[in-house]
């Protein structure tokens, strides 16, 4: 045998170990696949190939089922139509924490209006003494 054949020999080797691991995880998928489809009963909320949510309300075909899709809508697909099931979390959801707000929010101080340099009715310029005086 040519050593130039050894590199191409176990290439092919590995190629085909790659392609025979593919096959064997694409018939596991497939399987499980069939399986959750075969195992639908009624009551099951499932999504569809196409992204379609609905709850099973007729398991009793072989080869269909029936979706209630909306209140009072009831559509026919093929088993083979369901991608996967629905698990429903019955966990109450934790609240969002918000990271922008201040634990202790404090208001923040009304910004004053520019003056030209005369005192407003708000501001003061001496003691209570002389604010007496002006308003007599």
């Amino acid at each position: 045998m040519n050593s130039s054949m050894l590199p191409l020999l176990v290439l092919a080797a590995l190629m085909i170990g790659v392609m025979m691991m593919t096959s064997r995880r694409q018939k596991r998928q497939m399987q499980e696949l069939q399986k959750l489809q075969n195992s639908l009963s009624n009551g099951d909320t499932v999504y569809t190939t196409s992204g379609l949510r609905g709850t099973v309300v007729d398991d009793s075909y072989e080869q269909t089922i029936d979706l209630e899709i909306a209140d009072g809508v009831v559509t026919t697909w093929m088993r083979a139509a369901v991608r996967e099931k629905v698990v429903e979390d019955n966990a109450a959801p934790e609240p969002a924490e918000a990271e922008d707000t201040p634990a202790d929010p404090t208001p923040e101080a009304p910004a004053k209006p520019a003056t030209d340099g005369q005192p407003t009715d708000s501001q003061t310029t001496g003691t209570d003494a002389d604010a007496a005086k002006r308003t007599s």
